[in-house]
């Protein structure tokens, strides 16, 4: 099955004003720009604007393939929240766009991501065209768009903007920053030639201009850096290679604090079962303010015990979610050490404590739950998610031994690699979970939104 990336917008100078949408239709494979639409629409308001250049970008893509899964694309988050479901359709002007556009291709096919609006030029300057065409009392016309040549330029000077990391040969790193650089260099060739060899046709009103297969511009190495890039980096819109189709991804929030956070104290699931503390509030609310600006998340699952269940719940919130507990996201049982610092169970339990820090086999006094133990269960846990959100970004809201060990798995990393990470509470970490069963860390201890 072909996949495409659809990025739409509109917009309206005046709110209602002169209006104008953008779309272009991406192959997901390879990056090329297989077509663009756009539109003067007269007087209308930017969610109308917006509406129509989705349709526009949902009818482009059926003309190529009707068979096609679509990844949508958009800055609108309005419009991503009402077409995913998540928000009603109350605007008498939104709902027959939002059935118009629904009805093009059968939903399982078609996704949504809300994307920043600087991720989103191409459509925006399709769009900014077409409101200027309009003003000259003209429709935007292909043949005088440049809006392909500015995005593949953008994209070209972040790359060159990145500095090559120094590493040995093969480095991942390295060769992902040769990647963009090569990739960008590719895709402004690409838009070069293809602004020359496209055609314009009508569709529905709007201009839609096809776009010609051409030839990628990257020398031998680069393509090997391209190669090896898209099988090791994942790209930071959040899609992996197009023939494994979206990954799955994982959100990883620890809960906020609770009384014993401050105090350094073992708060495992056999423990008193904290709630959080007025701090671990205010921090879980923080983050439910972050997750809800940036619009990506669709699902939330929660350990079992009670922090954690108060975290989600207050992000939940935020997102206008409900939230799904899983048991196999609970923290682990640290047994007789449960409440004591680490001080207090070196002073008691001398040897059950350098045991447990050399063995992952072994367990916490009185039979408390090994890391062995612990890492079978998140595997599991994992497998079973992974297959449940297919191609969709979820918030798992957990402890930081599961998500230390979401975080060792996905890596491959040791057992002992887990006493080598510092996870701070509310802080998000993120893995991507590929269908041939590879994953990518996205991000990790990420405490940014907590800041004033």
């Amino acid at each position: 099955m072909r996949e495409f990336i659809v990025e739409a917008d509109g917009g309206s100078r005046g709110n209602p004003g002169p209006a104008g949408y953008g779309s272009v239709v991406i192959d997901a494979a390879t990056g090329q720009t297989l077509a663009e639409a756009a539109e003067y629409i007269g007087v209308a308001t930017n969610n109308v604007a917006e509406y129509r250049g989705l349709v526009a970008g949902l009818r482009a893509a059926r003309e190529l393939d009707p068979t096609a899964a679509v990844h949508v694309r958009m800055d609108s988050k309005l419009v991503i929240e009402q077409m995913s479901g998540r928000w009603k359709i109350k605007h008498p002007d939104m709902k027959p766009l939002a059935f118009e556009a629904s009805k093009v291709f059968p939903a399982p096919q078609v996704t949504y991501e809300w994307i920043p609006r600087e991720q989103n030029k191409h459509a925006d300057r399709l769009a900014n065209e077409a409101m200027d065409a309009g003003k000259r009392g003209e429709q935007w016309s292909a043949s005088g768009s440049t809006a392909e040549l500015e995005a593949a330029d953008a994209r070209a000077a972040r790359a060159v903007a990145e500095p090559e990391p120094a590493g040995p040969p093969g480095d991942a790193a390295a060769g992902a920053a040769r990647a963009r650089a090569a990739l960008a260099e590719g895709r402004a060739a690409d838009a070069g030639s293809s602004s020359r060899r496209g055609a314009a046709e009508s569709s529905g009103g709007g201009a839609v201009r096809a776009r010609a297969d051409v030839g990628s511009g990257v020398d031998g190495r680069a393509e090997a850096d391209v190669r090896a890039a898209r099988s090791v980096a994942a790209p930071a819109t959040g899609w992996g290679p197009a023939d494994m189709g979206a990954p799955a991804t994982f959100v990883l929030l620890r809960h906020g604090e609770t009384p014993l956070t401050p105090q350094k104290r073992f708060s495992g699931s056999g423990g008193t079962d904290p709630s959080l503390s007025d701090v671990g509030r205010e921090q879980a609310e923080r983050v439910g303010a972050a997750l809800a600006r940036r619009g990506t998340v669709q699902a939330v699952v929660a350990s079992p015990l009670t922090r954690t269940r108060e975290t989600a719940g207050i992000v939940a919130a935020h997102l206008g979610l409900d939230v799904t507990v899983d048991d196999g996201l609970r923290e682990t049982d640290f047994g007789a050490w449960e409440g004591l610092t680490f001080g207090e169970v070196r002073e008691r339990y001398a040897d059950d404590l350098n045991a447990w820090l050399a063995d992952p086999e072994a367990r916490p006094t009185g039979d408390g739950e090994s890391f062995a133990a612990t890492a079978t269960r998140i595997a599991a846990t994992r497998d079973k998610l992974v297959a449940a959100y297919a191609g969709r970004t979820v918030l798992l809201v957990s402890h930081v031994t599961p998500i230390k060990t979401f975080v060792r798995l996905a890596l491959g990393a040791p057992p002992e690699s887990l006493f080598r990470m510092e996870l701070s509470a509310a802080s998000l970490s993120a893995v991507a979970y590929y269908a041939d069963g590879n994953a990518s860390v996205r991000l990790f201890n990420d405490t940014s939104h907590l800041r004033p």
